[in-house]
């Protein structure tokens, strides 16, 4: 599997415009461009914006170990936001700890421009054998 085909099943995150810049086993790294819809009026990056990027990093990180056929779907998250977001924003998601159905993973977003924090997040994962259960499971991550 290609792996910027890991995003095609996740209509948010093509409409948003995430690219997956490498993936492999436990580790994710994504960025985004964003376009003028994903500011706020303070004029950074929207924290939705940064809020799904972690969650997203952090899911491809454990979906990297057979993205074919592995599917998570997020149990918990928390975050804290660092600094604003301004420009390109880079998303990097590693696995931590795991267990044959729960991954814990932890996420950073930084402004591309200086690599200055934007925000950290830690989540737990349930992560699904699509090849086990025949179907793809709602909340694709």
């Amino acid at each position: 599997m290609n792996k910027a085909d890991v995003l095609l099943r996740v209509p948010f995150l093509t409409h948003l415009g995430v690219q997956v810049d490498s993936m492999e086993p436990g580790h994710a790294v994504l960025s985004l461009d964003p376009r003028p819809e994903h500011y706020n009026s303070w004029g950074a990056v929207h924290g939705g914006v940064i809020m799904t990027l972690l969650d997203v990093c952090m899911a491809i990180a454990g979906r990297a170990y057979d993205p074919a056929n592995l599917s998570g779907v997020t149990v918990d998250m928390s975050s804290s936001f660092i600094s604003p977001g301004k420009g390109k924003q880079i998303a990097i998601g590693k696995v931590i700890a795991r267990s044959a159905t729960l991954w814990r993973c932890e996420g950073e977003i930084r402004n591309a421009s200086d690599d200055s924090l934007v925000a950290r997040s830690m989540g737990t994962f349930k992560f699904k054998n699509l090849m086990n259960q025949g179907k793809q499971p709602v909340g694709d991550a």
